[in-house]
């Protein structure tokens, strides 16, 4: 039996409806998609956003920088970067309101890249919650405010594109649980809040990579918590010492397997100070270190990263290759000189 022609045209018809129908669901989603991510951000600058300074500090050297902050206690302690402060005890911190206040320095931490500061000001500030950098995601939708090359109260947004980053303070040592983030940032957003979804500080902006596109970092949220602690606390990051400059080096495989050690690699010790802990316990130029306290040591990063403040006046263990031979030795970490 033959089929009506217009079946034909009754069928394409239906189709082209369907076909329509499903765009305008797809389009639907999509605006919404997009509704929901632009209240999001939205929402978290206007939270946010009112805690968010512009720092100016000046040294009486003349030494000084520009950046942005962020008020974490309605009392009026600002985190920001210790780049941006340069030494310099005092700074003028440029309010959302048009307000500007003056703040004098509690504490600097060129190691982490933080400092902070607190307004000189009795009334209550808007603040933002530090928040627990450890639930972070890859993936995670972060905002970041500041005033990016004098542009105040700029936001820009991103996500997370990775945790657990790495990077060279000032002095040398690692600043580690970098956040790495695609959130546009650029000269004066140093020290400004990376913010969560949830409206909460994950991170302190700290760097960019010139030349890259999307690549910057921010310090964690934890790694401040602590550094903040410790400097309303003593006004400085406590760590240990022990009198020996190291470098990361190779240790040979036939004397790892000859001692039981799991490491490849040790911290060698290029200089010891006589007067040092380590140097009154008999530690020697040469020696490698493999652990202390039992915790692995595989460069002088690795050190670095055990000689916290927990280590300070405590006896501890270091374990340290010389000649073939592994070494115990014990000895007592001083507090290490601010500077």
């Amino acid at each position: 039996m033959l089929e009506h022609p217009l079946s034909f045209v009754l069928d394409e018809t239906v189709d082209a409806v369907g076909a329509a129908g499903i765009a305008r669901a797809y389009a639907d989603d999509d605006d919404t998609l997009l509704d929901a991510y632009s209240r999001t951000v939205a929402d978290v600058a206007e939270r946010v956003g009112p805690a968010v300074v512009r720092v100016a500090a000046r040294a009486a050297s003349g030494a000084g920088g520009t950046g942005s902050g962020v008020v974490i206690s309605p009392d009026g302690l600002v985190l920001t970067n210790s780049h941006v402060v340069q030494g310099a005890r005092r700074a003028e911190l440029a309010m959302p309101d048009g307000r500007v206040l003056g703040a004098r320095l509690v504490g600097d931490d060129p190691d982490t890249d933080l400092a902070l500061l607190r307004a000189e000001d009795g009334r209550t500030l808007p603040a933002a919650r530090l928040g627990d950098s450890k639930r972070l995601k890859p993936g995670h939708l972060v905002v970041a405010i500041g005033n990016p090359l004098g542009f105040e109260s700029t936001v820009t947004a991103g996500v997370v594109s990775a945790l657990g980053r790495s990077l060279r303070g000032r002095g040398g040592r690692l600043i580690e649980d970098v956040i790495q983030t695609d959130a546009a940032l650029n000269p004066g957003n140093s020290g400004g809040p990376l913010v969560s979804s949830r409206g909460e500080v994950v991170g302190i902006n700290t760097a960019v990579i010139l030349g890259a596109q999307g690549i910057c970092f921010s310090v964690a949220s934890n790694t401040a918590n602590y550094v903040v602690s410790e400097l309303i606390r003593h006004g400085r990051v406590r760590r240990a010492y022990i009198g020996v400059g190291a470098q990361t080096t190779a240790l040979p495989r036939r004397i790892a397997l000859a001692m039981g050690l799991r490491n490849v690699k040790g911290a060698v010790a290029l200089n010891v100070d006589a007067n040092g802990p380590a140097g009154i316990a008999g530690i020697q130029p040469g020696d490698i270190i493999v652990a202390l306290d039992g915790t692995m040591v595989e460069g002088s990063d690795d050190l670095i990263r055990a000689l916290n403040a927990e280590r300070i006046g405590r006896s501890v263990v270091l374990s340290a290759v010389r000649k073939g031979e592994l070494r115990h030795t014990p000895l007592v970490p001083l507090e290490r000189a601010a500077g």
